[in-house]
Order: C-alpha cells, then sequence, then structure tokens
C-alpha cells in the first residue's frame, strides 16, 4: 500500500494566509452529518514539478485516498517539530474549503497528507506557515483531481466513519452502519515488526474485528531496555526526552516506521485507534507520562498525529485509563474540533474506580476516581465515552446501562473488560469473553465491543519475558495469544452482526418483557439470551425474517418468517435472536 505523493520541485507564490484568517470549513455530507476521514491506497508515485501540470496531467486521486505533498524548508530551525507550523488549505469549485496541518519529516522537510472527499472535480492547495519568510514552506500551491475509487477495500469503498445521527453508534459516509470490534494491540506501535504486524492483522481481520486500539508511543517514563523492536524488553523510542518527562525531542524514524504499521492495518480493513500518550497503568506501571505531561506538548503532539495520520481512517482516543481531565486533554479536544477538517469521532476512556476509591488510587495524587465515566459529558467534541471494568473474574455491566442514560447522548461501550488470560491465565478465559460481549451490547453498550488479552497487549515476545506483575500477564507470547479461544468468540459478534443496520438502535427491554433486546422499531430486533428460553417481543411485523444463531460459532440453527410476537431457542445454550427485513 502506498500514497499517491507529489513532490513540487518549482512552485509559485500564492497570495499571503495569515493563520488567525483562516475561516477552517469542514466538508459537509449531504446529509448534514459530520465527516470522518478515510485514507490511502494502491498508488502511484508522481514527482512532477506544478509548472508543469495542465488540466489533463495533473495528478488523479480517488476519493478518500491520500495525496501526499513534499515541501522543502528553505531555513534552518534548532527544533523544526517545535518551532514551525504549517498548514495549508484545500478548496474546490463547489465552495468547499478544508485546512490540514503539515508535519516535519525530517532534515528539512514537511509533508501535507490530504484524501479527497468527493469523486469528482478540481482540488487547489495553498501552503501557509508560521515563518512566512520561509518561501519553501509558506505560499506553496497546487491542484489534482478527484476520481472514483474503484478498490475493494471497505474503508474507503464506504467512505470514512463518523458519529451517527443520534449520536449513539458508528457509520460510514455512505450511511452503512459500522459496529465496532475492536482489539487491544496496546503495545504494538513500539514493540512489532512489520511482519508481526501482518500476522496479526490478517488473523484479526479473520476473526471478525475491524478496529484496534493503540498506544501511539511507549509512556511510562522510567521504562528501561533496548532500543529495538521484536527484542526482550526492548521497545522503540518515539521520543528523545520522555523520560525527562517531555515531547520536544521527535525521533522522525519512529513515525517513519509506524507508517508502516499503520497502513498494514488499513489495508486489512482495521481502523487505528489513536491514544497519544497514556493517563492510567501504560505499559508497566512505570511513572506514566500522561498525568504530568506539559499541556502544549501534549496539545503538540496530539496534533502531530493528527497531521501524519488524520488522513487515514482513525478514531481519537484522547484520554486513557484515568478520570479525563489529565493535562492538554479537553485542550486536544478543542484543537481536534478546531484542525481535523474531517471531524473523525473523539472520545475518552475511564479508569475503573468510577463510583469508588480504589485501594492503588489512595496514596498516589496523580490517580483520581469517582469520574462517573462522564467527564467532559456535556462538551461537543466528546463523541464517545468507554468505561473499564477492570480485570477481575466477575462480569459487570452496570457501567454501559448508566452510561447509555447519560445526557447529552454520547456513543458508549466498554472500552476494557477483563483481558483474556489476566492474573497468570486465570480471568476471563474462553466463553468468558463471548458472554461479556453480547451482554456488554444488550445493556446499553451499543457503539461496540473491545477484548482484550494478555500477552498480547504488551506484546509480549515470550511468554517468559518479565516486567509485569501476576495480575496483568501469562505465560504466553503476543502470538500465543492471537489463537485465545475468546478472541474468536469476541470476533464473533461483528461476523453475526456484519450487514446488520445498527445505526442508533436502541436498547428496549420493556417491548420484551424486561428480557434483553435491541431494536429499530419495523426494522431489527437483537436479543442475546444466555441460557435460551422464550422471548415475546411486542409488535414484530410478521414481514421481517427470524434466525436463532449461535453465537459460539456464529451459525444460524432456526430460520424462519415471523408468525408470532413468542420466539424460543433451540435448547437452553447461549443463543442470539435476530429478527430483519
Amino acid at each position: 500500500m502506498f500514497r499517491y505523493e507529489v513532490i513540487f520541485k518549482t512552485f509559485r507564490r500564492a497570495r499571503g494566509v495569515k493563520k488567525d484568517e483562516i475561516k477552517r470549513t469542514t466538508f459537509k455530507h449531504q446529509r448534514s452529518i459530520r465527516f470522518v476521514m478515510v485514507f490511502f491506497k494502491y498508488a502511484v508515485m508522481w514527482c512532477v514539478p506544478f509548472a508543469l501540470f495542465s488540466q489533463n496531467t495533473a495528478p488523479k486521486i480517488p476519493q478518500w485516498n491520500t495525496v501526499e505533498l513534499n515541501l522543502k524548508a528553505e531555513n534552518n530551525y534548532n527544533n523544526p517539530y517545535t518551532d514551525v507550523d504549517v498548514w495549508a488549505q484545500f478548496y474546490n469549485a463547489k465552495g468547499d474549503t478544508l485546512v490540514r496541518p503539515a508535519f516535519w519529516d525530517g532534515d528539512n522537510s514537511w509533508k501535507l497528507r490530504f484524501s479527497p472527499p468527493d469523486s469528482t472535480g478540481r482540488w487547489q492547495w495553498r501552503s501557509s506557515c508560521s515563518n512566512d519568510q520561509d518561501k519553501g514552506l509558506h505560499g506553496v500551491s497546487g491542484a489534482f483531481f478527484a476520481t472514483t475509487y474503484l478498490g475493494e477495500n471497505k474503508l474507503l469503498k464506504e467512505g470514512p466513519l463518523q458519529i451517527s445521527p443520534g449520536k449513539r453508534n458508528l457509520i460510514h459516509e455512505s450511511g452503512k452502519s459500522f459496529l465496532m470490534t475492536a482489539d487491544t494491540p496496546w503495545a504494538l506501535p513500539f514493540r512489532a515488526t512489520k511482519e508481526q504486524a501482518r500476522i496479526y492483522a490478517k488473523n484479526r481481520r479473520e476473526k471478525g474485528f475491524n478496529m484496534v486500539l493503540l498506544m501511539t508511543l511507549q509512556p511510562d517514563t522510567q521504562a528501561k531496555g533496548p532500543n529495538k523492536r521484536n527484542t526482550d524488553q526492548g521497545f522503540k523510542r518515539a521520543f528523545k526526552d520522555i523520560s525527562q518527562g517531555h515531547l520536544n525531542q521527535i525521533n522522525v524514524s519512529y513515525f517513519q516506521y509506524f507508517d508502516g504499521l499503520v497502513d498494514i492495518l488499513i489495508a486489512n480493513e482495521l481502523v487505528p485507534v489513536f491514544q497519544p500518550v497514556f493517563q492510567g497503568f501504560g505499559w508497566k506501571g512505570l511513572a506514566v507520562l500522561g498525568t504530568s505531561v506539559q499541556p502544549e506538548e501534549y496539545v503538540r503532539y496530539v496534533k502531530y498525529l493528527l497531521a501524519r495520520y488524520g488522513s487515514n481512517p482513525a478514531l481519537w482516543l484522547i484520554s486513557a485509563d484515568h478520570d479525563g481531565n489529565d493535562p492538554g486533554v479537553e485542550l486536544s479536544g478543542e484543537m481536534l474540533q478546531q484542525w481535523d477538517c474531517y471531524q473523525q469521532p473523539v472520545g475518552l476512556h475511564y479508569s475503573p474506580c468510577d463510583d469508588f476509591v480504589a485501594e492503588w488510587s489512595k496514596n498516589d495524587p496523580n490517580k483520581r476516581c469517582m469520574h462517573f465515566n462522564k467527564s467532559h459529558q456535556d462538551k461537543e467534541w466528546v463523541d464517545f465515552q468507554w468505561a473499564q471494568t477492570g480485570h477481575g473474574k466477575t462480569h459487570q455491566y452496570h457501567k454501559v446501562a448508566a452510561m447509555y442514560d447519560n445526557v447529552p447522548t454520547k456513543a458508549v461501550a466498554n472500552g476494557e473488560p477483563t483481558y483474556e488470560g489476566m492474573n497468570g491465565g486465570q480471568n476471563g478465559c474462553g466463553w468468558w469473553q463471548g458472554q461479556d460481549a453480547w451482554m456488554q451490547l444488550m445493556h446499553g453498550g451499543t457503539m461496540g465491543i473491545v477484548y482484550g488479552a494478555a500477552s498480547l497487549w504488551q506484546w509480549k515476545i515470550t511468554g517468559a519475558e518479565t516486567g509485569w506483575d501476576p495480575w496483568s500477564d501469562q505465560m504466553v507470547s503476543w502470538e500465543e495469544a492471537l489463537h485465545l479461544d475468546g478472541a474468536t468468540y469476541a470476533g464473533t459478534v461483528g461476523k453475526i452482526l456484519k450487514g446488520v443496520d445498527f445505526t442508533d438502535i436502541q436498547k428496549r427491554w420493556d417491548m420484551a418483557n424486561g428480557k434483553p433486546l435491541l431494536m429499530k422499531e419495523g426494522e431489527v430486533y437483537l436479543s442475546y439470551l444466555e441460557n435460551g428460553g422464550k422471548i415475546t417481543i411486542e409488535n414484530v411485523p410478521q414481514k421481517l425474517n427470524y434466525r436463532w444463531i449461535d453465537p459460539k460459532t456464529g451459525i444460524p440453527k432456526q430460520i424462519g418468517k415471523v408468525t408470532s410476537n413468542t420466539f424460543s431457542s433451540p435448547n437452553t445454550d447461549p443463543w442470539v435472536l435476530l429478527i430483519t427485513f
């Protein structure tokens, strides 16, 4: 997978545009739904000066594929990452104007990445720089044509993800429903090789997953080990000064490699969820940076991620494993609202101590509880809220149930259930994961489900690799953890519901005498009965079809036309009842 790359060796001077004069206009969907971005695929590389482009020779970029534009600074800077701000306006004949930030890519190189949101027409662009005397970065301009995407990648074919009109879940730009079925290879960005990422992505795609949660960098300030991937105790460094508590000395080569990992995920139709700097436990629990980072450094880094990956399909998880009130979190949410012209979903992932004070927090002033999973609930930049139920042996469904009722409405999920194999391989194993996934969904986590596995989340090189307490660990490698049974059961949720219109589906147990039910009246009815049995649903149209599906295999056992409001499962095993057209 490549990006369409255009290198401008000659350029024409554009009229200067000061940053405070830019009016950022979000490209609007015809139904006035917030737009989200998608990204690059199947590319050709152009190295043609703009002066040579004509109406017929300008690059042609398929809709929602990324064009990469290269700028070369004429001036020298002490720290280009912190000292210079570069962006560009993109505009078409229809009056749409989008603004994208650029990112420093080493030496005197800056890059702009942009994906056209339409399939016809000419797009022009013009760069601006905080140093308007640098003619290599300020006032550079060019053009390209948007065309129809003819490939098969569903993330590009259906268009970018966005929050549904009723704010309950995700949909594609095309309007097609997208039920999140997510995995948590948190440490993949700083530990995995590209070969390993290919193995991982193929496995997860085949199992039914469509999203992955990523720590974009190793966040522990006191973590030590070789600066290598696929090495015992090793991890690559994204910044040279993380151990000093800062994010100023960026390692560009780290992100150049990360680009390739992201490409692999998206080629396998796995949407990355970018978490900038963890605020909770982190990788090894060794003084995570997210609770003490300088706010301006955090915001700058989030903006760098936006510039580098914001033309890709993405979600932004700007707070993880805490209360959502750490330095730079709210400022980053506001920055994304201002600078992300595609308005991709932004959300928060909470710690488990939502309505109690955890023992591990009592002597740590950086750990805060009692957040009730609804920090910033009233803020426009918050699209989704994820609970965490901890990593014990019991199922906890009350959190998503309460969050479903919060107002204003946000998309809800349990973003961290018990990971499979936690506590030395004892917790959350096998069907426990399937049961939990279905019931989190039934209780109001209608954004989708999230799965995790001990050893996979740390990306352990071998089962014997040390560095984690038993509660978070098991004696298997990341690759062995790929084949745990629970992943199959969790992924099967996505397989069973693939193609079902889940858009703004409602929790309506009241329509089934208190039994689990999600429904879109007259269109879709979904129930999970952990012990089978009968369920009576009010006012189900007889024109619909019903299926009893084995949630462990995804195989339907009974199929028929609706003739009654009462439905009986084949036996007392767990069953999924799905009623659709």
